[in-house]
C-alpha cells in the first residue's frame, strides 16, 4: 500500500514538473445565469399554415380516381347544360396537348402554361390528353388526378368533362374556359 501512495506522489510530482508554476485567473465578470432562448417551430408553423391553405382550396378530385372513371366538374353557379354542351362537342376543340409520359410535377406546370397560353390566344375550349393510368400500378392514373385537381383550381376554367369515346375518351377531357372579357 506505501508502494501504491508513492506511485501516487510521483506521478504527481512529475506531472507538476511538466505543467510547470500555475495561477488562478481572476474574473471580473459576474456569473450571469444564461437566457434560455426558446427555439421557434418556423418550417412547422408555415406547413401548418399552407395545410389550412390547401383545405381552402380543396377540390373535389383530391382523391385517388379509379381507371375507368369519368372527370365531370362545373364551376359553381353555372348551369348544368354547360357541361353537357361541353361533353357533346357543342364547342370546338382549338387546342390540345398530350401529357403522356410526364411526371405529375412536369404534367402540372404543363397544363398550367397551356391553359396561360390558350387564354393569350383567345381560345375557349381545348383538349388535354392525360392518359387512363393503364400502367401506373396500384396508385392509380396519376397524370389524371394531377389534371383535374389543376383544371378545378384554375380561376378561368368554367367546366371540364371527359371526351367522347372517339376523342379519348376517360383518357381525355375537354376544358371550357372564361372569355377575358
Amino acid at each position: 500500500m506505501n508502494d501504491d501512495n508513492d506511485k501516487i506522489d510521483d506521478e504527481l510530482a512529475l506531472f507538476r514538473d511538466s505543467v510547470g508554476p500555475v495561477r488562478r485567473i481572476r474574473s471580473t465578470r459576474a456569473e450571469t445565469e444564461r437566457r434560455r432562448i426558446r427555439a421557434t417551430p418556423k418550417m412547422r408553423e408555415a406547413d401548418e399554415r399552407n395545410v389550412v391553405d390547401e383545405l381552402a382550396e380543396a377540390s373535389p378530385f383530391d382523391h385517388e380516381l379509379e381507371t375507368g372513371e369519368e372527370l365531370l366538374w362545373l364551376r359553381p353557379g353555372l348551369q348544368k347544360r354547360v357541361l353537357t354542351r361541353l361533353r357533346r362537342g357543342y364547342w370546338s376543340v382549338q387546342e390540345e396537348i398530350d401529357l403522356h409520359q410526364m411526371n405529375a410535377d412536369a404534367a402540372t406546370r404543363s397544363i398550367r402554361i397551356f391553359l396561360d397560353e390558350a387564354l393569350a390566344g383567345g381560345k375557349r375550349c381545348v383538349k388535354i390528353i392525360h392518359g387512363k393510368g393503364l400502367r401506373s400500378g396500384p396508385a392509380g392514373p396519376r397524370l389524371k388526378t394531377v389534371t383535374a385537381r389543376v383544371l378545378s383550381r384554375h380561376p378561368r376554367v368554367l367546366a371540364f368533362g371527359s371526351a367522347p369515346p372517339a376523342d379519348g375518351g376517360t383518357g381525355a377531357v375537354y376544358v371550357l374556359l372564361r372569355n377575358a372579357r
